[in-house]
């Protein structure tokens, strides 16, 4: 429909009035979810978009229906809420109407008005629940567990690999159980919905099929502060009669084991589980189903489950029809009622889902006599076989993404030397399909040992594989953006750091999905801008942030990764480009998506933060921490080498300073607005004193990082910008327009560059293969974005640490940027910028108002430019032309065309403004 919609100002030209029946109300999302089964509030928060077929929309009204029944909201009876409201508002509108109540579900519906008084139809009917709030909304549901571990046993936080100090911990596997529970129904049901959560990953069943398509659920946290559970309607599973629940259950992060590969030992506990289900019967009537000792649990054919070391699954062990109605379950053991120690919530964020499945490109045997698979991309997931054989052989996977063809081995990485093993035994069937249920890792090749192709000489009677196929897993939130453009090189680049991204997108962002699978911050906001132009981040954002303030210490101190699984040591845990990532990420989601309640939520935790950081400065001046980590110095890649420790974490400090003062004047806190506005004035003075030389015009080492920094926080004096900034450009010049910066500058290199209109510089650092760079990246054959410029062997292979040029293809190659006057690309610009060989670009944005798109061209002897500006938003587009070029829009001379306003003319640009539609640009 959203096609055919947007096909109409393309037919009718410079439409300007929308009659009614023109525009309705679409997209709509509750708490940024679409029809949520649970949400933690009884507040939640509507947004919708507008859809129309003329140009120029404006919402200047709208109504919202909420009822407890969707007939009642049909009548418009018996509402719950029910508001009129003059206003352009379509984001984040709290509700405000009679109370909810916990584990009830909602039914809600928007309609809009335009300036001209014209009012849409309805929108469609959507659906919202809220969630368990307590442990009293629970119904009496126990944790249940087939095994416990004494709290003398627990590693929390946990402990390095290299650096375990348990002594004679316990080094039995623990089992891996699965319960069961039979429910007669002997009435027609009307709605049924499951609340479950299992520690530390589960999987549901109902009737012998998995419920719902989610991936290691629940998502991961700080399991003694916060426990997620996920919610599933199965009213459309439910059968007459009998029907049998199952759960299995995985270690996850909950419980790591210590054989194979760990990166770090944690022990929470030994897995648990809690159940409740909630059946309306059609006559009105309840029955609540929950998990308690009438449940029956044993241990599962899943032999070992680690989030790091792998996954076993001995099919001779299944219990043959246990998720079936009738089974005896006699033999089973009741669980044991347990307890556990975090609070029980419903998730913010999307679920992980395998969103992509890759086929195998190429097979060959190795000299070791053991067969290699690849599957031509580097990715996160994990691999689905389907084999034949006798019953109890056994097939071996080794995943791995380097593969050391000289060798004829694995290639070691940071510490893991292909320990991360899949084994598979066979119950014997003529076929059967297996895949790991509760473990990931990062791969692009599986070693198989013990079993042969299909087709393949077989003189040992070993398994024959008969399909093996790739299942690459990540947080199912929408894509946001798309990017192509005429230069090969950067197309690639684009789809380097994209998978770099999905490589590390779980329920937190990742550092790598092998190594080490940890939340390390500092990304949230040096690669917020690649990230927002590529998937829709908020929800993660609003989970990771409360990941941070759960992990915040009494001193203050955000750690470089939270969840703090492992306590690491020094700039490993207190690194202030890191732990600002809690002060300046809440800071963007409100600019970018338009919801200041993140900020007001960790309001009082982010002036903690800053607090500690003033605790730790020497006359306003840091100098602790990682720094610009892996900078490209004569060293191995690490610690930062070019740049000082104060050049870096000083100036975010300064950044650190400068929002929380901008939030306090937003919440009208008057008090801290000075305090903080005085102390960003303090760092600043101290800082320029110390580290700008003015006989160089140059900060701290005269490094990239170091002048970068200094210009992008506003740290640096104006009267010192253009000399910093020569000294920058220069610097990159010299070297051939290579980089030195790393994970912390050359996110504000590039910014830098963007902002002083040096985007040609940008695209002569990025448009090569023979300098450590993207370019050179590529030339060694990687497939996602590696965690050192020079792509090391050692270094791993999957990371997104170094993705900061994502950004500069949607904002400036592709030229759409979010108007600095609003939030939420409620007012944006389209400036595009023609740097080097490009001839062409397309980017598109799905905005929180809609989709943007900048398209253009210079391949027909002129400029075309395709701008799509979605409904109750306006543009200014900046069409480069000088000011003698004769400029069209859709064919007619834009002087001509009342609905496009000269706005005048900027640095090479013709400039216009322009409401909602698709417009055209020709530069002759």
């Amino acid at each position: 429909m959203k096609k055919v919609l947007l096909l109409f100002p393309l037919l009718f030209g410079c439409l300007w009035a929308v009659a009614a029946g023109e525009f309705r109300a679409a997209e709509l999302r509750c708490d940024y979810r679409d029809n949520p089964l649970s949400v933690n509030t009884l507040t939640p928060q509507f947004s919708w978009q507008t859809l129309s077929v003329g140009r120029g929309f404006l919402q200047s009204g709208y109504q919202i229906q909420v009822a407890a029944d969707p007939a009642d909201l049909e009548r418009g009876k018996k509402l719950l809420w029910d508001e009129r409201r003059k206003s352009d508002a379509s984001l984040h509108v709290r509700y405000a109407g009679r109370a909810l109540e916990p584990g009830r579900s909602y039914y809600w519906r928007v309609r809009v008005t335009d300036q001209s008084g014209h009012v849409s139809p309805w929108s469609e009917t959507h659906c919202f629940s809220v969630g368990l709030l307590g442990r009293g909304d629970w119904g009496g549901a126990e944790w249940i567990a087939l095994e416990e571990l004494p709290d003398s046993l627990r590693v929390v936080p946990g402990q390095e690999f290299n650096k375990i100090k348990i002594g004679d911990r316990k080094t039995a596997l623990n089992c891996l159980p699965q319960f069961r529970r039979e429910v007669a129904l002997d009435k027609p049901v009307k709605r049924a919905v499951v609340y479950v959560s299992g520690l530390g990953q589960f999987e549901l069943f109902l009737n012998g099929e998995k419920v719902g398509d989610n991936f290691l659920d629940p998502a991961w946290s700080d399991y003694d502060k916060q426990v997620c559970y996920q919610t599933f309607d199965i009213t459309g599973e439910l059968q007459r009669g009998a029907n049998v629940f199952g759960v299995m259950l995985g270690n996850g992060l909950y419980n790591v084991p210590r054989e194979r590969y760990f990166k770090a030992l944690i022990s929470f506990g030994y897995p648990k589980m809690i159940f409740k289900a909630e059946i309306e019967y059609a006559d009105g009537t309840r029955e609540t189903v929950v998990s308690d000792r009438t449940w029956r649990v044993t241990e599962s054919p899943v032999t070992y489950s680690s989030i790091f070391g792998g996954e076993d699954y001995d099919a001779t062990r299944e219990c043959t029809g246990w998720m079936q109605p009738g089974y005896d379950a006699s033999a089973w053991s009741v669980p044991l009622v347990t307890t556990q120690r975090g609070e029980l919530i419903a998730p913010v964020a999307e679920p992980v889902r395998v969103m992509e499945e890759f086929p195998v490109v190429s097979i060959r045997k190795t000299r070791h006599g053991k067969w290699l698979y690849d599957m031509g991309q580097n990715f996160s997931g994990t691999v689905q076989i389907e084999v034949s054989g006798k019953r109890g052989q056994r097939v071996q996977l080794n995943t791995t993404e380097l593969f050391n063809f000289e060798c004829d081995s694995i290639t070691e990485c940071g510490g893991y030397r292909g320990e991360y093993r899949l084994t598979y035994t066979l119950r014997g069937d003529e076929s059967e399909t297996w895949h790991p249920q509760f473990t990931y890792f990062g791969q692009r090749y599986v070693l198989v040992g013990g079993a042969v192709p299909a087709g393949e000489e077989n003189p040992d009677g070993l398994p024959e594989i008969i399909s093996l196929r790739g299942l690459h897993t990540r947080n199912a939130t929408q894509t946001a953006g798309t990017f192509h453009c005429s230069n090969d090189l950067l197309n690639k680049t684009e789809q380097l750091i994209s998978w770099g991204i999905k490589g590390n997108m779980v329920s937190y962002f990742t550092d790598c999905p092998h190594r080490e699978k940890l939340p390390w911050i500092e990304q949230l906001h040096l690669m917020f801008g690649s990230l927002q132009s590529k998937f829709d981040v908020y929800t993660l954002y609003d989970k990771m942030l409360t990941d941070m303030e759960l992990a915040q210490t009494p001193e203050g101190l955000i750690p470089d990764i939270c969840p703090e699984y492992v306590t690491f040591l020094d700039g490993f845990r207190d690194s202030p480009e890191w732990g600002s990532a809690f002060v300046l990420a809440p800071w963007l989601v409100y600019e970018y998506y338009g919801d200041f309640r993140l900020v007001e939520r960790h309001y009082e935790a982010m002036k903690r933060y800053v607090d500690y950081l003033t605790s730790k400065a020497d006359g306003h001046i840091l100098s602790h921490g990682l720094g610009d980590w892996c900078d490209l110095g004569p060293k191995y890649p690490g610690r930062a080498q070019l740049t000082s420790l104060a050049g870096t974490a000083t100036p975010i400090y300064y950044m650190d300073a400068v929002t929380i003062c901008k939030a306090a004047e937003k919440m009208g806190r008057r008090a801290d607005a000075a305090k903080y506005g005085q102390l960003a004035k303090d760092i600043r003075a101290a800082y320029n004193a110390k580290y700008y030389h003015p006989e160089t015009g140059s900060y701290d080492k005269n490094s990239q990082a170091g002048n970068a920094l200094a210009l992008y926080s506003g740290i640096c004096e104006p009267q010192n910008r253009d000399a910093v900034l020569a000294n920058l450009v220069q610097d990159i010049r010299s070297r051939g327009n290579a980089l030195t910066a790393g994970d912390v500058g050359y996110n504000y290199v590039l910014r830098a560059l963007e902002q002083s209109g040096n985007s040609q510089v940008i695209f002569d650092m990025n448009s090569r293969y023979d300098v450590y760079g993207y370019g050179y990246m590529l030339a060694q054959g990687a497939t996602a974005l590696p965690e050192s410029w020079q792509a090391l062997a050692k270094k791993s292979h999957n990371h997104l640490m170094l993705g900061h040029l994502l950004e500069w293809f949607y904002t400036y190659v592709g030229g759409i940027r979010r108007d600095d006057s609003t939030q939420a690309y409620k007012k944006f610009i389209v400036r595009p910028e023609i740097v080097g060989d490009l001839r062409s670009a397309e980017a598109s944005f799905r905005s929180p108002y809609g989709l943007i798109r900048s398209e253009w061209t210079t391949e027909q002897g002129g400029f075309e430019l395709l701008v799509e500006v979605p409904a109750n938003t306006t543009a200014r587009i900046y069409v480069p032309a000088s000011a003698k070029s004769r400029i069209s829009e859709s064919g007619l001379d834009v002087s001509q065309c009342k609905d496009v306003e000269q706005l005048g003319a900027e640095e090479g640009y013709r400039i216009f403004g322009v409401g909602s539609g698709i417009y055209r640009f020709s530069v002759r």
